[in-house]
């Protein structure tokens, strides 16, 4: 098959008979003569409106005379080559003893979905409740305030993405097919097809429930265990100089024996990192961001990404913008979230974190984004692995008390001068879990705040308006990445042989497709393990 970059079309004339007839005119050759044609990548290019294009990267066969079509394309010096795609392969393996994958969310729902395909029979344990359920509970705790500390928008099956934009962009490098055989799981599971080539692929959270549920069939159709309410607490090993797990034990005092442990807890398991860290784990703390989740009402964000000519026509659009300030810190739009809604993400009583969602319509009338800024060593101690996460709870804490358990919400004009907002401006937030108005500027760092400010404003250089008066900042989002990071070696393993940190949770993944990539790359390392024993 022949790749062809590169390919255009209007977006009024998009459809795949027009680009079999662009796909003819460029190689020289009859439509009847083109076959499997397959879209390998779609994207919009908006930069030179009022015109927008549909972009696409396309395969396809002629027979013998494919040779000879690229000879000429190449001569032509058009994008082309052969299409060889990566086929990523699971290898077979047998254990004694299972597998224990520890956490639900894409990197443990990938290990273990990948250890079962090799015949490990793994045993996936999460503290949470299974999809339906903690759906129910979420929708209760946004309706009623009625906080589940095990099963909320952070725990349960599927992880803390699950209720969010499903977005499955990423910028980790592909050269062993991972990032496609993820994509092409989910599809086998109920997402759409067209994430597989779309350039910036979405689930959203009302069919991404539906895909980890199907995962969870398959790893039970396996032979694998899937136990939820199942919170560990603890592990055991054996040997002095060099510590190898032998067990984990589970809050009701069950000890499970294993010689292989994923440790794939998410980025909000603060008790199970106390736990890591008095059991000897070797941890670090790390950098990460905080701020606020911005909205405006996405008409707006659609008129300056595509124009006026097809903003009622084109999909809601993201939009990604990033900065680094004089005084070093970063500013950047983080898990941005079209025809979204800013939800609640809480998972502890008294504390209060935001998030954004959308489900795969993305229909509601507003646009969300975290726009964050770097924190470290300004803010708490880098030596003390579990610095990070007392500055996280600090700061749930303080706007948990301004809106009184809501999400607390101020629109920028009131952010900038420093008082309280007591209405919405031209449009209203769209939220999950309900919402106060209060003062953001007591949150942060006044340093912080400026940098915010300063980089609101250079944002506002890129896409003009997006400083608007009535902009509605909600606080805080403070959940955007793991506060430590869990080293591992060569091999995957940490300080303690046989425990294999994965994920975001443990520093290694910043989204739910790395993640769930990095799920695949520890269960390959168990696999190989297994297989010298």
């Amino acid at each position: 098959m022949i790749l062809i970059q590169q390919v255009k079309v209007a977006v009024e004339s998009d459809s795949m008979e027009i680009l079999i007839q662009k796909i003819s005119h460029i190689c020289g050759v009859g439509a009847d003569e083109i076959s499997r044609l397959k879209v390998v990548k779609r994207s919009i290019d908006a930069r030179k409106k009022p015109e927008v294009w549909i972009v696409y990267a396309l395969a396809f066969s002629c027979g013998k005379k494919e040779p000879d079509i690229l000879k000429r394309l190449q001569k032509k010096k058009i994008a082309a080559s052969v299409y060889a795609p990566k086929e990523y392969r699971i290898p077979s393996a047998t254990s004694v003893l299972p597998p224990v994958v520890i956490g639900a969310g894409p990197a443990g729902l990938f290990a273990a979905y990948a250890l079962a395909k090799a015949g490990c029979k793994p045993i996936l344990i999460e503290r949470g409740a299974p999809v339906d359920e903690r759906k129910a509970d979420v929708e209760a705790f946004w309706k009623e305030g009625r906080l589940k500390p095990d099963s909320n928008v952070q725990f349960g099956e599927g992880g803390a993405g699950t209720f969010s934009d499903g977005k499955l962009n990423t910028v980790v490098k592909d050269k062993f097919g991972r990032n496609h055989y993820v994509l092409d799981t989910f599809i086998r599971h109920g997402a759409p097809a067209s994430i597989a080539y779309d350039a910036k692929p979405h689930i959203g959270t009302d069919i991404l429930m539906d895909v980890v549920r199907s995962m969870r069939q398959e790893i039970l159709a396996l032979g694998g265990t899937v136990r939820f309410h199942s919170k560990v607490v603890g592990f055991t090993t054996s040997g002095e100089a060099t510590p190898s797990i032998t067990s984990v034990t589970l809050e009701t005092g069950e000890s499970i024996t294993c010689k292989q442990v994923v440790l794939a807890i998410g980025h909000s398991a603060r008790d199970t990192f106390r736990m890591l860290y008095a059991s000897k784990v070797a941890m670090q703390a790390k950098e990460f961001a905080v701020g606020f989740r911005v909205e405006h009402p996405q008409a707006f964000i659609n008129e300056h990404q595509y124009g006026t000519k097809y903003m009622d026509v084109l999909p809601p659009s993201p939009y990604k913008l990033a900065t680094t300030l004089e005084n070093g810190r970063g500013v950047y739009s983080f898990c941005m979230c079209p025809g979204g809604y800013v939800v609640n993400a809480s998972s502890e009583e008294g504390r209060l974190a935001v998030n954004g969602m959308s489900y795969s319509g993305r229909n509601s009338k507003n646009a969300n984004s975290a726009i964050i800024v770097s924190v470290g060593a300004g803010e708490y101690s880098l030596t003390d692995p579990l610095g990070a996460i007392a500055y996280q709870r600090q700061l749930e804490e303080e706007a948990y008390a301004l809106g009184g358990g809501r999400i607390p919400q101020q629109l920028l004009a009131d952010f900038r001068a420093n008082r309280p907002s007591s209405a919405y401006g031209s449009f209203a937030s769209e939220n999950k879990g309900g919402s106060a108005f209060a003062n953001l500027r007591p949150l942060f760092s006044e340093d912080i705040n400026a940098s915010f400010l300063k980089g609101m404003e250079l944002f506002d250089r890129k896409m003009s308006g997006y400083t608007r008066d009535d902009a509605i900042l909600s606080g805080v989002e403070s959940r955007t990445s793991s506060p430590v990071r869990i080293p591992r070696d060569s091999g995957f393993e940490s300080n303690i042989k046989g425990l294999y940190p994965c994920g975001e949770g443990a520093g290694y993944a910043g989204g739910i497709t790395s993640a769930a990539m990095d799920g695949l790359k520890v269960a390959e390392a168990i696999i190989a393990t297994l297989n010298q024993e």
